[in-house]
């Protein structure tokens, strides 16, 4: 797995071709979407990990985002069309008061600049044509969200939010409580459940070192799984999980852990069942 810090303006899908022909990866895969407009942590699976690409899709992520005050546009961000110009007579404390009510859980109504579908055609493709259509408001939660600076027309703030927070349509109903409306301007991921952008290299980067300079950067498979406990198993185990056997571990039923052989490697992702035995779910390949 590769911890890629994404440029501004390429799409998630370029950024991972360009990161498989620079391994010379077979097969590739990324854990969840960010916009051209967005930049930083894009954790990209090569090879078997692509197996376990979608456990990230579920996992919590924070953002460090830019907000445009007084400018409201049709797809909630920079790249929009510009819709309304509104005066901004907004002081550091009302905003501050504005972020509190966005905290816990909130409802949100997903953009029509998105990839969800309706009757199987994104709904962005109907903005494209001007038709809007219904969408149900979908519950989201806050858990932290925190002004880093402010300047009359354009406040930064870092968002810890649950999977499928929308950060543009953030920005535009926090700027609708202020009454001046806004978008947002800038966008930057900085974790994916237990992984840091801190951690994350970048394009130019990768292609200015060597192939065992980029080898050294991969991180192991089983840190999509951080969150996870470890369960390791003896030999008899190891030989019966592997030929897609249910092992016999007490704890709670429906818990997913990651599990090892009894020589210390990854070898998979496990279930328990409500009965007590361990199954196999996704399993790296031997050899």
């Amino acid at each position: 797995m590769l911890l890629l810090d994404k440029p501004t303006g390429l799409s998630s899908n370029t950024a991972l071709q360009k990161v498989r022909r620079l391994f010379n990866a077979a097969k590739a895969g990324h854990t969840g979407t960010l916009d051209p407009l967005a930049t930083g942590l894009l954790p990209l699976c090569l090879g078997e990990a692509t197996k376990f690409a979608s456990e990230l899709l579920e996992a919590n992520k924070c953002y460090r985002a830019t907000l445009k005050l007084g400018v409201t546009t049709d797809s909630a961000d920079a790249e929009g069309r510009i819709l309304q110009t509104r005066p901004v007579h907004v002081y550091e404390s009302a905003l501050k008061a504005a972020l509190v009510r966005f905290h816990g859980e909130i409802s949100q109504i997903p953009p029509m600049h998105s990839a969800l579908k309706r009757d199987g055609k994104p709904l962005y493709e109907y903005a494209r044509q001007g038709i809007e259509v219904e969408r149900k408001p979908r519950k989201i939660s806050i858990f932290a969200l925190n002004l880093v600076s402010f300047g009359g027309d354009s406040a930064v703030i870092d968002v810890d939010c649950s999977k499928g927070t929308y950060i543009r349509v953030l920005a535009q109903d926090i700027g609708e409580t202020l009454g001046c409306g806004a978008h947002l301007s800038a966008l930057r991921r900085t974790r994916v459940a237990e992984l840091d952008l801190a951690d994350a290299i970048t394009l130019d980067q990768l292609e200015a070192m060597s192939v065992d300079e980029r080898d050294a950067k991969l991180a192991p498979t089983d840190a999509l799984l951080a969150g996870l406990t470890k369960i390791a198993l003896d030999e008899n185990e190891t030989a019966c999980i592997m030929h897609g056997q249910a092992v016999r571990r007490l704890g709670k039923g429906g818990d997913r852990h990651r599990i090892y052989s009894n020589e210390g490697r990854f070898i998979g992702l496990g279930e328990l069942s409500a009965e007590g035995w361990l199954h196999p779910r996704r399993l790296i390949a031997e050899g």
